[in-house]
């Protein structure tokens, strides 16, 4: 039995990059397709949306000049570079996946709709939604609420570098406490940065929780399936 049946999982594009910093650390991948193999074996369909600051952030791009829209038009291509990519990894260890777009992008992939993603989840297929959400201003946290709630996910699971949410940031504060459970208003209240507002906003009003973990030690996203408490759950 495994705690969730159905899950969106959020990947960060700057954990892809492992320890150079930039483009695709392939060790990294590869542990993150064994990972997400352990889980479909557990009987778990898997959506995916993954980031793509490893190699363009449309934010920072407008920061140095580049045009907020085609900065992040260049982030969603990012995406569907690094969905490609974790594709690709999850093909070479047997599992099988489809790679969405939310850009029309044939033959690179597929365009998305809800119907389509469901349906292949149902049919054991990780799906790989990549893309963003087509539109920019928004970010791929904000994609991944949207496709969790439209998935109809148990769950989004936030895969990050850190084991879950924190008082504070725990790279930078070393008295920094770790919750176990936290509610949407306490991280609003307390200004806590576990995703951008309008991607919370979401969550929170179509009821669709957040569980925050460590993604980048192996194994656990087997244990998060197995109910282990490792990370930090976000609820009403």
């Amino acid at each position: 039995m495994t705690k969730f049946k159905r899950v969106l999982l959020k990947l960060s594009g700057e954990s892809l990059a492992g320890a150079q910093g930039h483009g695709i650390d392939v060790d990294r991948l590869n542990a993150y397709a064994r990972q997400i193999k352990e889980v479909c074996e557990m009987g778990v369909e898997v959506g995916i949306v993954i980031g793509g600051g490893n190699i363009f952030r449309g934010l920072s791009g407008a920061g140095r000049g580049f045009d907020r829209v085609k900065g992040d038009q260049m982030g969603m291509c990012a995406t569907v570079i690094n969905s490609l990519a974790l594709s690709s990894a999850l093909e070479a260890v047997g599992v099988k996946n489809r790679v969405l777009t939310a850009i029309r992008m044939e033959p690179v992939g597929e365009f998305y709709t809800k119907w389509k993603a469901i349906s292949a989840l149902q049919q054991g297929e990780v799906v790989i939604m990549s893309g963003g959400t087509g539109n920019p201003y928004f970010t791929t946290d904000t994609a991944s609420a949207l496709r969790g709630i439209e998935i109809e996910a148990d769950v989004m699971l936030k895969g990050t570098r850190v084991d879950g949410v924190y008082t504070a940031d725990p790279e930078k504060d070393t008295s920094a406490t770790k919750f176990s459970e936290i509610s949407y208003d306490e991280i609003y209240n307390r200004g806590l940065k576990v995703m951008d507002l309008t991607a919370t906003t979401l969550c929170k009003e179509n009821g669709l929780p957040i569980y925050v973990f460590n993604m980048d030690v192996e194994g656990n996203l087997r244990r998060v399936m197995a109910g282990e408490p490792i990370g930090t759950l976000v609820k009403n």
